[in-house]
């Protein structure tokens, strides 16, 4: 029965992008010679490593998850060590609650994001309809504009008219009126 295991390995950081895209799909076809399947591959990228291995201080990063059988992981490990231009590895078995919770959250992940999609083209469609089937009751904007003879009113300046100034009464008008 095949078990869930994590490789990870340390590329040599002199290797260009092609190189190491060509290791790891060696390593992926070395898996699947000895009937394993790759789950995912994880390319960290450089990283920094904290002791010289090799005289060189970075090395390109890449983790595995895979499904194995426990006897093919001697020739897988052989494999690794073969390859100069790995200059570190190891391989981690994975513990299963673990694996099983993980492949729980990513098909419920999955089929949220499926559902999300399914709405998404649900507004598309019914978006796409409103805007094909215009509304008879309305009048088309073009066609009323066509009717009707554009008259272009002239803006008029109002002149400013000055308001009489009221004067306020002296108190002896006010008395007078009184």
């Amino acid at each position: 029965m095949p078990r869930d295991y994590e490789l990870g390995i340390v590329v040599n950081p002199d290797v260009g992008d092609e190189q190491a895209r060509a290791i790891v799909e060696r390593i992926t076809q070395v898996i699947a010679a000895r009937e394993g399947q790759v789950v995912r591959v994880n390319a960290v990228g450089r990283r920094r490593l904290a002791y010289p291995i090799d005289h060189h201080r970075d090395g390109l990063y890449f983790y595995f998850d895979l499904m194995v059988e426990p006897q093919s992981i001697a020739e897988i490990e052989r494999t690794l060590r073969v390859n100069e231009e790995i200059i570190r590895h190891l391989l981690l078995v994975r513990d299963p609650r673990v694996v099983a919770q993980q492949r729980e959250r990513e098909a419920q992940a999955q089929a949220q994001a499926q559902a999300q999609a399914a709405e998404r083209a649900a507004l598309e469609v019914e978006n796409a309809e409103a805007v094909e089937a215009p509304v008879a009751d309305e009048p088309d904007f073009e066609e009323s504009a066509l009717d009707e003879p554009e008259v272009d009113e002239p803006e008029v300046d109002e002149p400013e008219v000055d308001e009489p100034e009221v004067e306020a009464e002296s108190e002896t008008e006010t008395e007078a009126k009184a």
